[in-house]
């Protein structure tokens, strides 16, 4: 660095000299624990790193390779190809032939697509290249299983806000943190709190807050660290977490739980419509006949946020949300469908096959098809009801036990009508007291 060069990031300057140096990840790195164990052992793997942005997956593969005296190649997926790994890969080569280890660290793994990951499995195989991996996306879902089988995986977790805490105290006294600056009672605690276990963001919010005020206050630190957007991957698991947690808030009726998750999706920048059709998917599985007029409901949210669009549609989402929190709940729709389906899917022949449609149920527009006795003494419902009702729905000697109604909401009335149309069609008891 020159006198005219600007100075690197705060975060960057305070990167871990060595692994005792690492804040967090004590699951790790702790006596006993994996890593410990592999440094212990100078033999190092191919990794996956998978944890949230900030925690430290960069700094930790730079220390890993430093600690078992391998060459470092680090590349992003976000900008590299299979030309750069074809460079890495002769680069090794050339190292192995003076006794050198070679690791290769690719950023945002889940960016390389699968034939991008499959150029690195022969290298990884032979061990001319021992890959560290960093992704903040499940590996189960987006790195290859021949390159996952051949790689271990390490869960690195947010840091506490204590840890980020120190973190953000050495920032204040280290030689290589912010010289002369103090922070007030409380600022350092609020960041803490709002970084959310990312050190990189508490650092570099940390460094903008110094510009503004000396000694920090809690309101630079506000200033500085913007707008609060939750954490969510609007395409990975996190993504997938928030919609399972609203939807089990609303199965289970805890109102506050289903807002609070709805409003982190809608905050974090997911796509309302998704959200409607979920939201219209719990009214039909979680609701159904308790509450037929959930549905609706839901289907009108959907269209409120579809005409109005985002944040005024919003409300319309919150409103079926709290409905469908508070309303009955049934899934005997949901486990019938289903298990008609199976039927269909395993066979509900006596031979394993699907159930021939009775002659007196079948459609007869041709002379020809009467004559095979197609329609032939179908009972008409409304010219003969006591007949409809005596008259087989199924094949001879078949009964298919699919639907079986609660005693919630409005199908508490349901199952009374159920029941005796059951008696009616002689198929006896069987719905719930």
């Amino acid at each position: 660095m020159t006198l005219f060069d600007p100075p690197a990031p705060l975060a960057e300057r305070l990167r871990p000299r060595t692994v005792a140096e690492v804040v967090g990840q004590t699951h790790l790195l702790g006596p006993g624990r994996p890593l410990t164990r592999v440094l212990q052992s100078g033999r190092l793997g191919s990794l996956i790193l998978w944890g949230p942005p900030g925690v430290g997956k960069t700094t930790l593969a730079r220390l890993l390779a430093g600690e078992v005296g391998a060459h470092f190649i680090p590349l992003s997926a976000v900008t590299a190809g299979v030309k750069d790994v074809r460079d890495a890969t002769a680069e090794a080569e050339r190292l192995r032939g003076r006794g050198q280890k070679t690791i290769l660290f690719l950023d945002e793994i889940h960016r390389f697509n699968k034939a991008q990951q499959d150029a690195l499995l022969p290298h990884v195989e032979s061990g001319l290249l021992t890959l560290i991996g960093a992704t903040t996306e499940n590996p189960s879902f987006e790195v290859n299983p021949a390159l996952r089988s051949r790689a271990r995986t390490l869960v690195l977790e947010a840091l506490k806000p204590e840890e980020v805490r120190g973190l953000l105290e050495r920032a204040l006294t280290d030689e290589r943190g912010l010289s002369g600056v103090t922070a007030e009672e409380g600022a350092l605690d609020l960041l803490a709190r709002l970084a959310e276990g990312d050190a990189r963001r508490a650092l570099s919010t940390l460094e903008v807050a110094s510009t503004l005020a000396n000694p920090v206050t809690p309101d630079a630190i506000t200033e500085a660290f913007g707008r609060h957007l939750p954490q969510m991957d609007k395409n990975g698991e996190d993504f997938y977490n928030l919609i399972s947690a609203l939807h089990k808030s609303v199965r289970g009726s805890h109102v506050d739980g289903a807002l609070y998750w709805l409003a982190r999706m809608v905050e974090g920048g997911a796509d309302p419509l998704y959200v409607a059709r979920r939201v219209v998917r719990m009214a039909a599985e979680d609701i159904g006949l308790a509450d037929p007029q959930a549905l609706r409901l839901c289907i009108a949210a959907r269209d409120t946020v579809e005409f109005l669009g985002s944040p005024e549609g919003d409300l319309a989402l919150a409103q079926a949300v709290v409905y469908l929190a508070l309303a009955p709940k049934s899934n005997s729709v949901y486990v019938a469908w289903k298990n008609a389906l199976n039927a269909v899917r395993e066979g509900a022949g006596p031979d394993g096959g699907s159930l021939a449609i009775p002659l007196h149920l079948r459609n007869a527009p041709t002379a020809l098809m009467r004559q095979q006795g197609y329609g032939r003494g179908y009972a008409y419902y409304f010219d003969d009801p006591e007949g409809s009702f005596n008259q087989n729905y199924l094949p001879d000697g078949v009964q298919l036990d699919l639907y079986a109604p609660t005693g919630e909401g409005w199908e508490a009335r349901v199952a009374d009508r159920w029941r005796k149309l059951r008696d009616a069609h002689g198929e006896g008891e069987g719905a719930p007291d």
